[in-house]
């Protein structure tokens, strides 16, 4: 009788545990933290902290018994080879990870991947590369539209929208961009199919660089002799897009006068208009794979308070939103692990709760792990900050297309 008097109090004291007693669950974050791109790890990070805050102030993992997550963060560094250190350290050091999220640079996700897919950890990234997906790989959940449909897809919108406000069709288009694997994937399908040649466009200026760029004034100066119709600039880290937006005012093609449009967030960046006059911004465009949109307002709140950031790009809504849907795959696990955790991320179909993050309002993943309801928008530059103008359903402003 004593005994089950004891196992008796033993059991209610089980019952009683609270959820933050409960082995927490284990989610990665790796992201550059240092070097160029540290301002995107940074925010990245805090969207993925308040997410976890939120998670875990909401009952934590419900089919876990209410289990808390618990964030792990390492520094994928300035380079593909820190990266891909990173990654081996984190599998190292945390064995019992059920998933990840980040890499940000397509080509450090790239070498990531190749750690985390052999230590069988779902990898949860925005990146647009092509090759992200297209490796056979079962553990890569790729939630952003790739660079090959962004491109295929914004050059005719972006014919469109000039038409629509001009009255006339671009001719002639110029090229300046890094030589990131982003940047590759968006610009391949125009330069190497026939687009161009579809579109009845000229390139007329084609110029590459490798970041972190030191003088942007050669590749400005070509822009300006050659005077495109449409100008895709394509930096990838903030500190470039500041150096080619300040040039591109100091040689008079600035503000509205010559149509820019980019790709990617770096170009809607706070950091851009902190570090020089906002106004020096006005009318630039960028297709983005996911940016604030209309519905998202208490969330891009909670987030501005949380971090002290002025407003929420592509990157910490991506993070935070990845973070969600590692939730949700837990959710509809039995089991604590990260295989499960896979197959339950390729069978998601959700339109609600994590999806509301995420461009297009549905997630589900096809066998490669590319996502299939994935979309574009466009930001633009607007009164000192980039708002989302396409399309009208998740738009908070008007397109203005910038007069010559």
């Amino acid at each position: 009788m004593r005994n089950l008097r004891f196992i008796s109090i033993i059991l209610s004291l089980l019952i009683a545990i609270p959820a933050w007693a409960q082995q927490p669950i284990k989610v990665g974050l790796i992201v550059p933290l240092s070097g160029p791109w540290a301002r995107q790890g940074q925010v990245m990070r805090a969207a993925a902290e308040l997410a976890i805050e939120q998670i875990n102030a909401g009952g934590g993992i419900q089919a876990h018994g209410n289990a808390p997550l618990e964030l792990v963060v390492f520094d994928a560094g300035d380079s593909v080879e820190r990266a891909k250190n990173a990654a081996q350290r984190m599998v190292a050091e945390e064995p019992d990870l059920v998933g990840a999220t980040g890499a940000y640079l397509s080509s450090f996700t790239l070498a990531v991947t190749e750690v985390t897919e052999r230590a069988q950890i779902p990898m949860l990234t925005l990146s647009y590369s092509d090759l992200v997906t297209s490796r056979g790989f079962d553990y890569i959940f790729q939630t952003s539209a790739t660079g090959a449909y962004q491109s295929e897809n914004a050059l005719p919108l972006l014919m469109d929208m000039a038409e629509s406000a001009s009255g006339e069709r671009p001719k002639t288009i110029g090229i300046v961009m890094d030589n990131t694997a982003a940047s590759v994937a968006f610009v391949s399908p125009i330069t190497e199919g026939n687009a161009l040649e579809e579109f009845g466009l000229e390139l007329v200026v084609n110029e590459v660089f490798t970041p972190p760029l030191s003088n942007a004034t050669p590749l400005i100066q070509r822009v300006r002799s050659r005077r495109p119709d449409l100008l895709l600039l394509l930096p990838t880290a903030v500190s470039d897009a500041k150096l080619l937006i300040e040039k591109m005012n100091e040689f008079g093609l600035g503000r509205g006068r010559l149509p820019t449009i980019s790709n990617g967030s770096a170009m809607g960046d706070p950091d851009l208009a902190a570090n020089m006059p906002p106004a020096l911004l006005e009318g630039v465009m960028s297709i983005v794979a996911n940016w604030s949109t209309s519905g998202q307002e208490q969330m891009i709140n909670d987030y501005m308070d949380f971090s002290g950031e002025p407003w929420m790009t592509q990157n910490p809504l991506c993070a935070f939103g990845h973070i969600w849907l590692l939730k949700e795959a837990l959710e509809l696990v039995e089991t604590v692990d990260s295989v499960a955790v896979k197959d339950a991320l390729h069978s998601m179909d959700i339109t609600s709760g994590a999806s509301d993050y995420f461009a297009g309002g549905r997630v589900r993943f096809d066998e490669t792990g590319k996502r299939q309801d994935a979309g574009i928008l466009v930001i633009q530059w607007q009164d000192g900050q980039p708002r989302t103008v396409y399309p009208e359903s998740a738009a908070l402003g008007n397109i203005i297309w910038p007069s010559r």
